[in-house]
């Protein structure tokens, strides 16, 4: 008693379509608005002598077979040492009298705090983003 089912090809391409959707164009979309969010916030957050540090920021999607990983970072040489500094000079007035340490808003390990100040929001976007 074999019972004829029409449309399994065809559900089969539309439900091929939608997994290629999502992998392709809402993981993308998903990471980046994850990127945008983090990044700005820690340019609020990044202390601005010059600006170079600040405007060295840069946010890049990278996909490896099939894990999709995102990455913010500065490329200024000594971006490290800025995010690692202890921060304990916060507010002090510098030597040569021109300002204070971490002026206006700087703080150290600002990348750090942007992620987990942000993490709800982007947990709540990449839901957003990869919901059918």
């Amino acid at each position: 008693m074999g019972v004829k089912v029409k449309g399994v090809s065809q559900a089969k391409q539309k439900l091929d379509a939608l997994l290629g959707e999502v992998q392709g164009r809402k993981v993308g979309r998903a990471i980046k608005s994850a990127l945008f969010i983090i990044g700005a916030d820690a340019a609020t957050m990044t202390p601005i002598d010059t600006s170079y540090l600040v405007n060295s920021q840069y946010q890049e999607l990278l996909v490896n077979g099939t894990r999709v990983t995102g990455r913010v970072g500065y490329s200024a040489n000594y971006a490290v040492y800025v995010h690692e500094a202890s921060g304990k000079l916060k507010g002090r007035p510098r030597a040569n009298g021109s300002g204070n340490h971490w002026d206006p808003s700087g703080e150290p390990k600002f990348l750090e705090k942007a992620f987990k100040d942000n993490a709800d929001k982007v947990s709540a976007i990449i839901r957003k983003e990869l919901s059918l």
